[in-house]
């Protein structure tokens, strides 16, 4: 009796416990609730149902079949994909002269790399802005030298503006990856190849690629989502005719008061962030799950 006793005791006592450690989801699970499900549900309900509160699609068919809405969109997937593209080739080249041509101050540029991603997109269009602007640096200085009385350089006022700026800011975030998967990468391959008669543009797409591949498709699925949901630099350059998804949401839920439209047009964006997550989270697993096994 007394050793059922001494082995029910410690069954009781653990009981407790693991109540008490389930209490710990609690606040965080009240706090995902009050930050983003709450208000996440607020929007759907005002998409659906609007100002009457009638819930049906008939607000999404409404906005999504405008011209504005459509053209958001475009702008949106076009300025998206070209600047993710744009990384992705800026920052494989790059990666390669830091990882691959020694010179002095590689390791810096690396380090600092690691400081331009935790800046604030907004600096990179305000910089564009005095170097490139119309009353730019650049501007002012061809305009006084040539006695020009335009500026000559108004790009950045277009979509080409907000994709190259999108590109400043977001190569980064292609580089950081490559440069690990390329510190990690067996240098005897390269030498061998080198020694062999192999010349540099073979050895990079037959040694170097496939094995950055995994880090490219990962990096430009992330570069792919920050940028459809980017809103600091097309607001801040002010292109021209170019209004992004978000931008728009802005336009009608600020400056027009049509909270309804602002929550569809809001709902359309949530879905396509998701997707391209979704996306994103699918590729990391995948080459994950490779490397895991080949290991």
């Amino acid at each position: 009796m007394s050793a059922d006793t001494a082995i029910a005791l410690p069954a009781g006592a653990r009981a407790p416990s693991a109540a008490l450690r389930n209490l710990w989801i609690a606040p965080p699970l009240l706090i995902l609730v009050a930050l983003f499900f709450y208000p996440f549900a607020l929007i759907v309900m005002q998409a659906l149902g609007g100002d009457q509160h009638v819930f049906s699609l008939a607000n999404f068919e409404r906005v999504m079949h405008t011209r504005q809405f459509a053209n958001g969109i475009y702008n949106t997937i076009q300025i998206a994909v070209s600047a993710s593209i744009g990384c992705l080739a800026l920052g494989f080249i790059f990666s390669l002269v830091i990882a691959f041509v020694p010179f002095p101050g590689a390791r810096f540029i690396g380090r600092l790399i690691d400081t331009f991603i935790s800046l604030p997109t907004f600096l990179v269009a305000l910089a564009f802005t005095f170097v490139y602007g119309s009353a730019g640096l650049i501007n002012q200085s061809l305009m006084q030298t040539l006695h020009l009385q335009f500026p000559p350089l108004d790009f950045l006022y277009t979509r080409w503006g907000v994709i190259l700026s999108e590109i400043t800011v977001y190569t980064p975030f292609i580089m950081r990856p490559l440069l690990a998967c390329f510190s990690q990468l067996d240098s005897a391959q390269i030498e061998v190849a080198s020694s062999l008669g192999a010349r540099p543009w073979r050895i990079i797409r037959q040694i170097i690629l496939p094995a950055a591949l995994p880090s490219l498709l990962a990096g430009g699925s992330l570069c792919l989502l920050l940028t459809v949901n980017e809103f600091g630099i097309v607001l801040f350059i002010g292109a021209k005719d170019v209004i992004t998804l978000p931008l728009l949401i802005y336009n009608k839920a600020i400056q027009e008061f049509d909270y309804t439209t602002a929550c569809v047009i809001a709902v359309v964006n949530i879905a396509l962030s998701l997707g391209l997550y979704v996306c994103y989270r699918a590729i990391v697993s995948f080459f994950g799950g490779r490397r895991a096994a080949l290991g």
